[in-house]
Parts: structure tokens; sequence; C-alpha cells
């Protein structure tokens, strides 16, 4: 089955908790405190896969979830790192956060991307000892690894997208044209999920050609295939928009372009303004007037028009070199560009509860949404600080400080951020 789109639960692993320990040897005086950080956890990485075609495999798995780090021990012993969860995605995935429908990475080359990032594992006790305090008897827990529900869209890397009503000979033309070896049939919908094939123009040069199924009336809003394959014209450089030249079918070929099209610009306007070469099919089944008024039709209105028949390859190679010069004129294909999760966005949540601790002057602050947007804010940036200083103030946090008895100097804790406080 070809599945192109999936939502599931991303978590990458905790960081193990520091250790509380205390060097004890005989005839040792003054060991100290000796516990050993936590490990970090494993981070959520997406690696694309050439052996993989759809999003199928996550249609009954929906939630991943990275190993912890271990926790420290005693002897500055540290904790071991979580193993990453690699997950492994066709080539062309947009990978968007759900809630804001940001684009957090587009898998068209071989680049790991971290989509969920491990937690920092925590201090052992060694790393609170000061003057005034030489035996710190608590260490700090380690932070939550990310957590995020996505989409996974495949969008198919092709440089050539078939267009055109079922049955007007596309599976034809690539597999005539290429190795793809669709399934062939007179009847419409014959091919249900789109096809590549990889055209050689020799020397080293190629490119990859796609029949993308479905097209007709009323897919732009969702009739038919509609929406499931419309996305894969996306990324495509140039179409070839394939007719029916004899109306064998009994509908008006010019018609049935206009109509396509119309669906193009339902769904993406851009699409519609995506350069086209039009192909007249089943020429043997045309006599010389049809083929004339269609060559008329559409050279006058700017379109490069071609003629063949597809099942004995006649005209398919002037189709095939037409398709390859006007290609060397396009820019690559698409690629999307990553974007910021807006951190405001974890600041709505419902559940803005958190939790102060105190121990020995230091004031340990936890609170799931408030970790999300320190994770995603860059405090280097003064606009971003003043943002999170904001948040404290706006969310209650400063004022419950002030009411556990914090004092000028003492030390603020909230996750991997650590400040003095300053009244």
């Amino acid at each position: 089955m070809f599945v192109d789109i999936a939502k599931i639960k991303i978590k990458a692993g905790n960081g193990g908790n520091g250790a509380v320990s205390f060097r004890r040897e005989k005839y040792v005086a003054a060991g100290g405190p000796d516990g050993g950080d936590g490990g970090r956890g494993g981070n959520i990485v997406f690696q694309v896969d050439d052996n993989l075609s759809t999003l199928a495999d996550f249609r009954y798995k929906r939630k991943y979830t990275a190993q912890n780090g271990s926790n420290g021990a005693g002897g500055r012993k540290s904790g071991k790192r979580g193993e990453d969860l690699i997950i492994r995605v066709p080539r062309g995935t947009i990978i968007r956060e759900v809630e804001s429908g940001a684009v957090m990475a587009d898998l068209s080359d071989d680049t790991p991307f971290i989509a969920a990032k491990g937690g920092r594992g925590g201090w052992g006790n060694p790393h609170f000892a000061t003057p005034t305090r030489q035996v710190p008897r608590f260490a700090k827990d380690g932070t939550p690894g990310e957590e995020w529900e996505v989409q996974l869209e495949l969008k198919l890397l092709a440089d050539v997208g078939l267009l055109g009503f079922p049955n007007v000979g596309k599976s034809t033309l690539i597999s005539v044209v290429s190795e793809a070896k669709p399934i062939i049939a007179n009847y419409h919908f014959t091919t249900l999920t789109p096809v590549l094939g990889v055209v050689s123009m020799g020397e080293g040069n190629s490119f990859v050609m796609a029949d993308i199924p479905g097209l007709i009336e009323g897919a732009g809003e969702g009739v038919g295939l509609g929406h499931e394959f419309l996305r894969h014209v996306d990324r495509c450089r140039l179409l070839v928009h394939i007719l029916d030249a004899a109306g064998s079918e009994g509908r008006d070929p010019i018609e049935d372009f206009n109509v396509i099209n119309r669906e193009l610009a339902v769904f993406d306007p851009a699409l519609a303004e995506r350069p086209q070469i039009v192909v007249a099919n089943k020429i043997d089944l045309a006599d010389d007037a049809q083929v004339a008024r269609l060559r008329s039709y559409f050279e006058e209105r700017g379109y490069e028009f071609l003629t063949m028949c597809a099942p004995i390859a006649e005209g398919t190679d002037a189709v095939v070199r037409a398709v390859w010069n006007r290609l060397q004129t396009l820019p690559p294909i698409k690629r999307y560009e990553s974007e910021a999760i807006p951190v405001a966005l974890f600041e709505k949540q419902s559940d803005r509860g958190f939790t102060i601790t105190e121990r020995d002057g230091v004031y340990f602050v936890e609170a799931e949404w408030l970790l999300k947007i320190l994770q995603r804010a860059d405090l280097e940036d003064y606009e971003s600080l003043q943002y999170f200083q904001r948040v404290l103030v706006s969310s209650g946090i400063i004022d419950a400080l002030k009411e556990k008895g914090i004092r000028e100097g003492d030390t603020v804790s909230i996750y991997d951020l650590e400040f003095d406080y300053r009244n």
C-alpha cells in the first residue's frame, strides 16, 4: 500500500540524574563529594533510506522513543549516554511540527536530521561544592528529552511530472523511455501509486520522470485520488501534459487539458504556472484534422507541442530530447527551507504549572512547557533573553521564588540554565 503522509510522536531520551556521593577511603582525610554526572539521553534522528518508497511503516507504529541516559555513580563515574534512535524514511520526506505547521527538515539528501535532542545529564554533587557549601547533599536531575508530534509528508523528487487523465498513455510513456515497469491496462486508475523512472541521456546524464496518477475533475478538492498525489507534482521542475489526440473515450483533449490545469490552480496556484510541454498521444487513432487542431491551439498559446504513439515508441525520442533541453534552462528541484518553531507556541499551552525546590540556596525550577521555550530560545540574543525574562514574570515563577524566600545572589537553576538572582 502506498502511504505518503503519516503523523507520529517522537520522544528523545531523558538525561540521566547526577549522583550524590562522597569519597570515603581509609587513611584519606576530607575525601569530599565525588558523585558522577548523568549521561545524555539519545536523540531521535531521521535518515534517508533509498530502499523505502512509502511511509507505510508508520501506519501501525505511531510513537518512537530514544534511550534514556544512565545515572551517574560514585567515584565521579559518569552515566552512559543513551543510544540514538534512527528512523529511516524515503528520500523526499518533509518533516513538520504539527501544532505550528513549521517545516523542521526536508530530507532530500543523505544528511541525517536530529529532530529531537536528548536531554542533558544532570550534574553530580561536586558541581555544587563551594567554600561555604563543602558538603553538598544534592545533585541535579537530567533534563527531559525533546518531545514533538510531527507529520511526515512524502513529496517525490522528480524532475518531470506526467499529467493527464487516466488512460491517456502516461504509464506507457514512462515504461518505454525508462526502466520503470508500471502496470498498464485499458481502464481508469490502473496506476494507483506514483511511478518513478530514470531516463538516461547518455554520458552520465539523466533525469527522473514521475507518472502522477489520479488527476480528474475535482482532484484539487480531493475528488478521486485527489490530494493524495497532487502533492507529488509540487517538486517537479517541468510538467509534461499527455493528451489523447483521438479523444477515444469521448472527451475533448483540449477540455481535458484545461480541466487538469484548473485542478492544479485549485490545489496550488503556483503549480498552474509551472512550465509545461504538451504531448498528443494515440496519433495512430487520430486523423490529420484532429492533430492540426491541437497543434494550432497549443502553439498559439506558447506551448511546445509534440506528438507520439507511445506503445510503439513512435515520437518518444523527440519527447525525451525536448524534455531534456527544457530542463537545462530550469532551476533545480525545489527544496523546503527549515522554519523556526515559534517559542511563543509553548507559552500558550493550557498547563503552565511549575515546581520550585530549594536546596542549600539553590532554587530548582521545573516545568515541561518552560523547557520547550528554553530549548528553542537563543539566550545569547538580547531580545530572546528579554522574552524569556518576561515569561518568568508573567507565569508567576518570579513571584513564587520570592515566596520561597529567595535572596539576592542565590542561584536559580532552570534545567540547562543557571543564574544568580537579582532583585
